[in-house]
């Protein structure tokens, strides 16, 4: 799994395990990612987890951070988990009150489903986004770096115990003759195209009309 920082002493254990997931889009979509910090009954740290997720939605990245803390506890050989996340959305999703009515959403949460069923015990909460600050903070650093503002892989980094952490260069530019100037405009913080479109997954940088 990306992204993990892990203590091998807290692995696999009969008692309940804590994570505090959180997902965030710049633009939703836009660049996106996912954090996660997993405690033991104790509250000590066993895993702190973030990625970089390319160009997604806010709730593409929030089941994301979800999987991953799943993934996780198997893995790990935990058994009982809580979770804990601030999107009122998946959270209702995951307790049957809400439908899946996005056709990208619905196979994350059918995984998730599956994967929390392969658990002794799984329960989930909802919590402000002032209770999951760590969580917050960890997905905009995957965000940043997946941005190109730090020297961090931008698809996450793993480290065991007190590895350092994996470093990248930041990708290049790709040469001004093979740069594409499109028309469109900007409306809640979305691009719009007027003509032509963009692969999934690129950078575009939005100039003003003199």
């Amino acid at each position: 799994m990306n992204g993990n920082l892990f203590d091998p002493a807290g692995a696999a254990g009969g008692g309940w395990v804590t994570a505090h997931c959180d997902g965030g889009s710049r633009g939703n979509p836009g660049p996106a990612g996912y954090g996660a910090v997993i405690e033991d009954e104790s509250g000590r740290v066993l895993a702190r987890l973030s990625e970089f997720l390319g160009v997604q939605t806010n709730n593409f990245a929030e089941y994301s951070g979800l999987l991953a803390v799943l993934r996780w506890a198997l893995e790990q050989g935990h058994s009982r988990l809580r979770v804990v996340s601030d999107s009122e959305l998946m959270v209702n999703q995951m307790k049957g009150r809400y439908k899946v009515a996005s056709p990208v959403l619905r196979p994350l949460f059918e995984e998730a489903r599956g994967l929390a069923q392969r658990l002794e015990k799984f329960e989930m909460s909802h919590t402000l986004r002032g209770g999951n600050k760590e969580a917050d903070r960890l997905a905009n650093e995957a965000m940043d770096r997946g941005m190109g503002r730090s020297r961090e892989q931008g698809l996450g980094i793993r480290e065991q115990g007190t590895a350092a952490n994996a470093y990248a260069k930041k990708p290049a530019l790709p040469p001004k003759a093979e740069r594409q100037v499109l028309d469109g405009f900007v409306k809640n913080g979305v691009v719009h195209l007027l003509n032509g479109e963009l692969p999934e997954g690129v950078f575009v940088k939005v100039t003003r009309e003199p």
